[in-house]
C-alpha cells in the first residue's frame, strides 16, 4: 500500500523514509526490532493524516474493525471486513 501511494504521488519516498524512521526511533520502541510493522502502520497513518489524505479517527475505526473481523473468523477462512460482528 505504502509503494502504491508513493507511486500515485501522494508522498515523496523520502517523507516516507523520515516519517518510518521517526516512529522507528522513538523511546520504547522495542530493540529486537519486533514492533517494526506496528512502526510501519504508524509512520503511514501519520503521514497520511498530516498531509489530509486520511482522517485519523477513520484510521483508527478501520483498524478496529479489522481486529474484530480477524477475531470473529474461522481459523483458515480469509479475514473479511463484513466478518466484523459490529459492521
Amino acid at each position: 500500500m505504502t509503494v502504491h501511494l508513493h507511486e500515485k504521488g501522494l508522498f515523496a519516498w523520502s517523507e516516507w523514509a523520515e516519517q518510518l524512521s521517526g516512529e522507528l526511533h522513538k523511546p520504547g520502541r522495542a530493540v529486537d526490532g519486533s514492533d517494526y510493522f506496528d512502526c510501519w502502520v504508524a509512520a503511514l497513518s501519520s503521514l497520511l493524516v498530516s498531509k489530509g489524505i486520511a482522517d485519523a479517527d477513520a484510521i483508527v475505526a478501520l483498524q478496529q474493525s479489522w481486529q474484530r473481523a480477524a477475531e470473529a473468523t474461522p481459523h483458515g477462512k480469509p479475514i473479511a471486513l463484513e466478518n466484523d460482528p459490529q459492521r
